[in-house]
Order: structure tokens, then C-alpha cells, then sequence
């Protein structure tokens, strides 16, 4: 059998380091924006926060305790570097909440502590993420499901999130539960920053009469590659170039300026990628 490739030293300290960093961060939004002002979070870390207000004993305890089940079943489902990755994530965020308890909130001003703690909250989360940890068991359960359902990890998430969320109205009050909504949502969105990235990538499909003007325009204007695919117009059946190249989010106005300029009537699709990995981006300022 063909034997996986070992991993540098390196880059497996430099993996533990971030997932550390951003256990800790979550540590911070945690114990000193957050639980203090009865602000909650989703998943496993949500059922955490509540269950050590009702009671009464240290946050650090039951995020342990609640994704250790979780973390056993993703060790023998999804992987051992994703089940040891989550693990040193899930142990430094427990012992960081620990160790903060004591110490004061930073603001006990709610509209600041949702803010800022959902933030930080998704700054670590993402970090964790991006270097193929994970904080909360949930997301192990959401991907188990997802294999053998029709319902994406995000939708999965996301349902069992609602129910977590809502639960917060219960414990706390109903203002709680929707700034922990908020913080949620805040949260969420850094997260796709961190893990996607502010330069954000989108695949482009061209199909126009102009296709050869249009291709060289786009390399020497915007600096991307293009490939040309050969199709076959369906109801036509006549023949086609199609283009095909990516950009970045900061591209696509320029983009759509050089395919008008040749063919207003060309076909052009824009979508969204979440990575990008080889070729030759050969990028040049656009002009």
C-alpha cells in the first residue's frame, strides 16, 4: 500500500501554535466578554455556558466533558489529525476559561460585550479552522450526518444551532437569547473572513463570439490566466470557446468592463470559491 507522505515538523508546530492561539482567544471572548454578561454561543459551547449557570460550577469543566464523547467518534470516523487537532484546541480553551474566570469583564456594557465578543469569539473559532481543528463537537456530528442525509454541514449547524439559541431564552431572558443571537451571527461572518479570507477568489465561465479578444484583454489587462474549453451550444448545436479563469473579488468589477466592452451579449457566470491551490497566477495591476 502506498504509504501518506509525513508531515514537516514545522508545519505541525505551526499548526499546534495557531490552533493554541485561537483557543485562547475564545477563551478571552468567552470569560471576559461574553458568559459574564449572560451572552451565549451555538453548539457545545452554548450547552456549556448554560449548564454552568445553572450549576454553578467552572465553564472549563463541561466544555471538557460535553465534546469528549464527540471528540472519540471523530477520532474514529473522520480522522486522527482532525480528532488530536480538535483535542488541543477543546484542552487549551477549557484550561484558558478556567484560568480566566477569576479575573474581571473587560466591559459590562451588553451592547459592547455581543460586539466584541462575538468578534474574538469568531477570530479564534477561525484560526482553529483554518488550521484543520475544531472547537465544538457539534460540527463532528454535522459532518457524520451529512454523509448519509441531503442536508449540506452548514444547514446541519445551523438547525441544531436554532434550538441552542432559542434554549437561551429559557436560562437567561429573551433579550439575552437575541443578543447571543447577534454575537452568533457576528461571530459567523468573522469566521468566513479568517478562514476564507479578505481577498476572496471567484471562478468566472465566459462564453461569447469574442471569446479570443476577450481572453487576451483579460491576460493582459487583469494579469489572470485564462483556459479556453470547447463546447457545444445545446440548442444550437453549434461549436463554442469557452473561458475559464479565476479572480478575486477586487477583479470582478474590471472584469465585467473588459467582457462588455468586446460582447455586451456574451454569457458570463461569477461564482464564489473557497480555495484556490496551483497554477500561475501571473497578476499584474489592473489598468
Amino acid at each position: 500500500m502506498r504509504k501518506h507522505k509525513q508531515r514537516p515538523v514545522g508545519s505541525i508546530f505551526l499548526r499546534a501554535f495557531f490552533i493554541v492561539i485561537g483557543a485562547l482567544i475564545v477563551s478571552v471572548a468567552l470569560e471576559l466578554f461574553l458568559v459574564p454578561n449572560k451572552i451565549t454561543d451555538g453548539g457545545i459551547t452554548g450547552v456549556s455556558i448554560m449548564t454552568s449557570y445553572l450549576i454553578g460550577l467552572p465553564l472549563g469543566i463541561f466544555l471538557f466533558l460535553f465534546n469528549l464523547p464527540f471528540l472519540i467518534v471523530g477520532y474514529k470516523q473522520i480522522g486522527k489529525t482532525f480528532a488530536l487537532s480538535t483535542l488541543l484546541g477543546i484542552a487549551v480553551m477549557s484550561i484558558g476559561t478556567a484560568v480566566l474566570h477569576p479575573v474581571d469583564p473587560f466591559v459590562k456594557d451588553t451592547l459592547l460585550a455581543f460586539v466584541f465578543g462575538g468578534i474574538l469569539l469568531g477570530l479564534g473559532t477561525g484560526l482553529v479552522i483554518r488550521f484543520g481543528g475544531s472547537l465544538d463537537g457539534t460540527e463532528i456530528v454535522a459532518i457524520l450526518v451529512s454523509r448519509k442525509t441531503p442536508f449540506s454541514v452548514g444547514e446541519i449547524i445551523m438547525f441544531m444551532n436554532f434550538f441552542i439559541l432559542l434554549s437561551a431564552g429559557f436560562v437567561f431572558t429573551w433579550e439575552r437569547a437575541l443578543f447571543s443571537l447577534l454575537a452568533y451571527y457576528i461571530a459567523y461572518k468573522t469566521i468566513d473572513i479568517v478562514v476564507d479570507g479578505l481577498n476572496e477568489s471567484k471562478s468566472v465561465w465566459i462564453i461569447s463570439d469574442q471569446i479570443d479578444e476577450i481572453g487576451e484583454a483579460i491576460l493582459n489587462r487583469l494579469g489572470r490566466g485564462v483556459t479556453y474549453l470547447s463546447g457545444e451550444g445545446g440548442f444550437s448545436g453549434d461549436p463554442k470557446k469557452v473561458i475559464f479563469c479565476v479572480i478575486t473579488r477586487l477583479e470582478e468589477a474590471k472584469l465585467k468592463d473588459i467582457v462588455n466592452h468586446f460582447d455586451e451579449n456574451a454569457f458570463l457566470a461569477v461564482g464564489n470559491i473557497h480555495d484556490v491551490k496551483g497554477g500561475r497566477f501571473r497578476k499584474k495591476a489592473i489598468h
